[in-house]
């Protein structure tokens, strides 16, 4: 399928069930998102976890009220039930079951998040010439548990996961520059250099994605990542809650420039 489809024509591919595999290079200038769905009592509390920590957690939108399954600054015709290629249900903080269309379980009381998504500042760095290995070799980026703590906000805490991509270091620093400017989609890496200082004990092996390959003079580059609120979520263990499967993000309407610092 053309990587260049529109965001509302893939919206439609993933609904009908044409298209269910990650998004990444997808519809290329236009934001993608993270998913979180909550009951409407656990929201508040969520929302604030995401204000404390904006760098995991960026927020690009939500739903007006509860139950709305629609939310326009994001999308023509976005129906939050169907327009996701695969979604995580977990009961108590426990995944129950992966599925690809979420409306026989719909209620009027839940409330969705959107998050920023590292697709954006991907786009922004392969645009200056920076190659993107997880990009480059087909695979989903990989992601990380560390020991770096969140902020707590009621019932949610947790510590970070992050994204990982290997470059040279000079590369490392212009990443640093250009992601500075996109702050609503994690902003600037948190560290780059030795793993083991964030916790990272093998970095062949991430706890979510896929490994790629990282070559002589490498460094490992590490942004905070959008994983984040469904490790919170674990440990919070609401009694429903909806997120996307990792690399399988909702693609808005919004363009990447429009959240840009310039």
């Amino acid at each position: 399928m053309n990587q260049d489809i529109s965001p509302l024509e893939l919206r439609h591919k993933i609904r009908s069930g044409e298209f269910t595999g990650n998004t990444s290079g997808y519809s290329k200038g236009y934001v993608q998102g993270n998913l979180c769905i909550l009951p409407a009592d656990w929201a508040n509390d969520f929302l604030q976890f995401c204000q404390l920590n904006p760098r995991p957690c960026p927020v690009v939108g939500m739903s007006s009220s509860a139950g709305d399954f629609g939310i326009l600054k994001l999308g023509e015709d976005l129906d939050i039930r169907t327009d996701i290629p695969n979604y995580r249900i977990f009961e108590g903080g426990e995944l129950i079951k992966e599925v690809t269309d979420i409306s026989d379980i719909w209620r009027d009381d839940l409330v969705t998040f959107v998050l920023g998504c590292s697709f954006s500042f991907e786009e922004a760095l392969i645009t200056d010439g920076l190659e993107i290995r997880n990009v480059s070799e087909a695979v989903n980026v990989p992601m990380y548990r560390t020991n770096i703590d969140c902020a707590s906000a009621g019932r949610f805490s947790g510590k970070m996961v992050v994204s990982m991509r290997p470059m040279l270091p000079t590369d490392a620093i212009r990443a640093i520059q250009i992601c500075t400017r996109f702050p609503s989609v994690h902003g600037a890496p948190i560290h780059f250099g030795d793993p083991g200082l964030v916790g990272i004990k093998d970095i062949n092996v991430p706890e979510f994605g896929d490994a790629v390959t990282i070559r002589e003079n490498e460094v490992p580059v590490f942004w905070a990542c959008g994983v984040t609120p469904q490790v919170a979520l674990e440990q919070a263990k609401p009694p429903l809650c909806i997120t996307h499967a990792p690399g399988c993000m909702l693609v808005t309407d919004l363009p990447n420039s429009h959240l840009a610092i310039m």
